[in-house]
């Protein structure tokens, strides 16, 4: 190589060494290799405007002493939690003793589906993120439990985060302070935001979905929560301080609650996308957190990460329960006082969940068993009128009117009540209405399997069909099809003594139990499998009350009644039903004669 050829080629390589030096683009994640500019500097820059002179604010930057952006995990034997550096925020949480429907670890979020961050403006108007920020870390190990220690320096000052995690507990203590921050934040509240791409974790999608919202509590005592079974994006604005919120995940939930001051506010969003099978919702909380508190050292809120249970969530903090839904008003009153202390009770001795909903059944008709007896005795008191009430049918044949009139009077006389038989039965519906609330959000009965019963929180998958059947499903639910034919078995009985039951109603009385085949085929197991026990102790509480009713007595005290009634008018409902129908055929006679 000559000297010119050698020059040429020593000037190429210094031109290509300032270029890459200088003008080469780089990484919006790479931390800048030199240190932050000194205040005077930046203040120099700033417009000369009061705000600007008294608190002199440099330009954020990423604290390089702090080493590259890492992830920093705690955890204990029920949760691991992992922060990133980058924001001092939380970025995944795994719930350990817990697996999806589909046997994999269940993260109740990762970095990839949820983000965390604060922020906050200055006195000038500039806004920083605590992601634009990368905390040093400092883990330790209390007697207590696990503690890190997060803190980045800004504007002259710090951000310290402090979380701890206690042995055997589902919740992360947080302590948030803005240190020597006074004269540059800006007196108004600190924006928190937690975004929550909620994915699939149980068999039922749909099921998954409609049970995944956002509650929150204000400092008012109210509580509230966005729509749940909504297609619809769902927006809510708090009206007041609020005192927690939380992302519930159908049998999981992630809140956030204020331990001292409530936060200052916040607004709650909620987006499907019905043809997105990776997302099921997007949840959004936007809280805001006073200002004076984090200054003052008094930011001192928790995260609670963890199952959906009952027991659980009422020692978090009050009405942090509400993420049970438990039904409205009587229905959660039955679940709370009477179903959950029952179950909890038998879950103590009996592994087999199944046959705790079995026993739990039984408990519970026996302590209604005297109004199933005051139900079937009424039954065969309409059973012993049955000849009468025959012959009225004969006599007047086709004249319905005329037929209800006098059957009306009949029961009146003969002291009998058609609703007799329906009234004990109604004091039991709130108890199996109860249950449609209660066993879909059990969290004790996720996973739990029973005969053919994978999970009896969600349906059972007897035989799957190669075809899709609208308002049925794609396969058959074993415990629905008993169900429906106990059900089934119990209405012809009924009607056979039942004699208030005419016409139109038999029919009808068989159409419910096949709605609820198509309706519950898609319903949690437990349900059906307690609403199928339930018949079948039904089925057998009737023999045995029938064995203590005879018929010849019931006629002998029906004989008295009708001499002492005599002479007595109806009162009642009975009265108000027979004047409706005297009114009825009246109006009918003048249409007749008008006609």
């Amino acid at each position: 190589m000559d000297r010119n050829s050698a020059t040429g080629l020593f000037l190429i390589s210094a031109l290509l060494l300032v270029y890459l030096f200088f003008f080469s683009p780089k990484n919006p994640d790479e931390k800048p290799a030199g240190k932050t500019p000194p205040a005077t500097t930046t203040a120099a820059k700033a417009p000369t405007t009061p705000a600007a002179t008294t608190a002199m604010v440099p330009e954020v930057a990423l604290d390089t002493t702090a080493g590259p952006a890492r992830d920093v995990t705690l955890a204990n034997e029920n949760i691991t939690v992992t922060f990133s550096t980058r924001g001092g925020r939380i970025t995944a949480v795994r719930m350990n003793k817990y697996k999806t429907f589909f046997g994999k670890p269940l993260d109740l979020f990762d970095a990839n589906s949820a983000r965390m961050d604060t922020k906050f403006r200055t006195v000038d108007g500039k806004t920083i993120k605590f992601s634009d920020l990368n905390f040093q870390a400092v883990p330790s190990q209390t007697a207590a439990g696990s503690v890190l220690t997060l803190s980045a320096p800004v504007a002259g000052g710090s951000i310290v985060q402090t979380y701890s995690l206690p042995a055997n507990s589902f919740e992360v203590k947080y302590d948030l302070r803005l240190l020597g921050l006074e004269r540059t934040v800006a007196q108004e509240p600190l924006t928190f935001t937690f975004v929550d791409q909620v994915r699939q974790t149980e068999q039922d999608l749909k099921q998954n979905r409609n049970n995944t919202t956002i509650n929150h509590y204000l400092a008012t005592g109210d509580q509230g929560s966005l729509a749940v079974t909504s297609e619809k994006p769902e927006e809510y604005k708090a009206a007041g301080p609020v005192k927690w919120a939380a992302h519930k995940h159908d049998f999981f939930v992630a809140g956030f609650i204020a331990d001292q001051q409530p936060f200052a506010g916040g607004a709650f969003n909620a987006d499907v996308n019905l043809e997105d099978s990776t997302t099921i919702k997007t949840l959004s909380s936007t809280l805001t957190i006073p200002v004076a508190e984090v200054e003052q050292g008094r930011g001192q809120y928790r995260f609670f990460f963890g199952p959906n249970s009952f027991n659980l969530l009422k020692a978090v903090t009050p009405e942090f329960d509400r993420n049970v839904y438990l039904g409205w008003g009587l229905f959660r009153w039955v679940n709370r006082f009477i179903v959950l202390p029952v179950f909890h009770f038998l879950e103590q001795y009996i592994s087999s969940y199944g046959l705790i909903i079995a026993l739990l059944v039984l408990l519970i008709k026996l302590v209604t068993w005297p109004l199933t007896y005051k139900s079937y005795e009424s039954q065969a008191r309409m059973k012993v009128l049955k000849p009468e009430i025959d012959e009225l049918k004969a006599k007047y044949g086709d004249d319905v009117t005329k037929v209800q009139q006098e059957t009306q009077k009949l029961y009146s006389t003969f002291g009998v009540s058609p609703l007799g038989g329906c009234v004990p039965q109604l004091l039991t519906l709130p108890i199996l209405f109860a249950m449609f609330q209660f066993f879909p959000n059990a969290i004790e009965l996720r996973q739990q399997s029973f005969l053919w019963a994978k999970d009896l929180s969600s349906y059972d998958v007897f035989m799957k069909l190669p075809f899709y059947v609208k308002w049925y499903g794609d396969h058959v639910s074993m415990f629905t099809l008993m169900m429906t034919a106990s059900t089934l078995l119990m209405t012809w009985q009924s009607n056979q003594t039942n004699t208030a039951m005419q016409g139109p109603m038999k029919t009808y009385s068989y159409l419910m139990p096949i709605i609820f085949l198509f309706v519950l085929n898609s319903f949690a197991a437990g349900l059906t499998w307690y609403y199928f026990v339930s018949n079948v102790i039904t089925f057998a509480q009737q023999a045995i009350t029938k064995t203590f009713v005879d018929d010849t007595k019931i006629r002998a005290q029906l004989d008295a009644n009708k001499i002492k009634n005599k002479d007595k008018k109806p009162s009642g409902i009975q009265g108000r039903i027979a004047e409706a129908m005297k009114a009825a055929q009246e109006r009918e006679a003048q249409a007749k004669r008008k006609s």
